[in-house]
């Protein structure tokens, strides 16, 4: 009898000892909850923080982040993916001058050798509006996200840097402000008193 009396008991405890555990284990399942804000990057020594804007919108979502293989043909990100619809302008993050403009494997790629750097970026997939040879400020458009070629589930720009032939983060060529805030906005002051002329 005390036997059947565990076992009811036990069955009845099960749906919130299952409810705890699901409660629980949320914090331990990486798909269990939402992703925390991208921290930004450590300054690169080597990566002067030479941008002066992203290269679309003013803060776009990283999609993916840099991921520096562990050799030279090893598996790895090189570069970050920026979400972006088709036709999103693509901007240079910073003066220079355009190495590459064409297509490479079927993709646009736009390149710029950054001015009075060894660095230079590269943009895909990208229909260009540059040639090589043009100089570009900080801002001037390159190009639109084409509608294909993105590695991406959904659309977006894939965003490089290199020194020679070794890639680093893009991300540390941004100022920690951009990295962290989006453009200044002035708002609308809602009430708060006029002041009072002074007789």
């Amino acid at each position: 009898m005390r036997t059947n009396r565990c076992v009811r008991m036990s069955w009845a405890v099960l749906p919130v000892l299952l409810g705890l555990l699901m409660l629980t284990s949320a914090a331990f399942v990486p798909w269990a909850r939402a992703d925390p804000p991208p921290v930004p990057p450590e300054p690169d020594p080597a990566v002067p923080a030479v941008g002066r804007a992203w290269p679309v919108g003013a803060r776009p979502a990283v999609l993916r982040g840099w991921e520096p293989p562990a050799t030279l043909y090893g598996r790895g990100h090189r570069g970050v993916d920026l979400a972006a619809p088709p036709g999103t302008p693509v901007r240079a993050v910073a003066p220079g001058r355009v190495s590459f403009a064409g297509r490479v494997a079927g993709r646009g790629v736009v390149s710029v050798h950054l001015a009075g750097t060894s660095l230079r970026t590269t943009y895909e997939p990208v229909r260009a509006t540059v040639a090589k040879g043009e100089e570009v400020a900080a801002g001037d458009v390159l190009g639109t996200v084409e509608p294909t070629g993105s590695h991406c589930t959904t659309s977006c720009l894939h965003w490089g840097l290199l020194r020679d032939k070794t890639y680093l983060d893009p991300l540390s060529l941004l100022p920690a402000s951009l990295l962290t805030h989006g453009p200044s906005r002035l708002l609308p002051v809602l009430g708060v008193p006029l002041p009072r002329a002074v007789e």
